[in-house]
């Protein structure tokens, strides 16, 4: 998700909410402590260099219960980053604590933000020697006549 498709989400809402991957809701009463801007300058695998950056928010609960962010806040609070994050139209990364910093992709389901998992990747799988495709699905084997504990394998 991109700082505008949440702005857009926020403007239509009443209240905010956030569900990590697993479905679970996060507690009403959560903070939005940080947005910041996270630039990323690394070499693949393969010798390429390479730069990414993200708006980072950090999400953060407290013991204060009867906290609530309100939609016209969190807008609020984005217009702010600006003097950090620029007018640049950027994806956004989630940190959430649990049993330690975990970092999220962001979407929305019209109601609720949906924290996405994150996945590592090789972004050089030709100069690693990953094959794009594996070089036999199970289906082919087994018209080859192959099949588990058969002895062919």
């Amino acid at each position: 998700m991109r700082i505008s498709e949440m702005k857009e989400a926020l403007s239509g809402l009443s209240a905010v909410s956030f569900r990590l991957p697993d479905g679970t809701q996060l507690p009403a009463h959560f903070h939005v402590t940080e947005v910041g801007l996270v630039s990323k300058h690394f070499i693949d695998c393969g010798g390429v260099e390479r730069r990414e950056t993200v708006a980072n928010f950090q999400l953060w609960e407290a013991g204060d219960y009867d906290h609530r962010l309100a939609p016209q806040k969190f807008l609020h609070i984005l217009q702010l980053s600006e003097k950090v994050l620029g007018r640049e139209d950027l994806d956004i990364e989630v940190e959430y604590q649990q049993a330690t910093i975990g970092k999220f992709g962001l979407a929305f389901d019209g109601t609720d933000f949906l924290l996405t998992a994150k996945h590592t990747a090789c972004l050089a799988q030709d100069a690693c020697g990953i094959p794009a495709e594996p070089l036999f699905a199970l289906p082919q084997l087994q018209i080859a006549g192959c099949t588990p504990g058969g002895g062919c394998c």
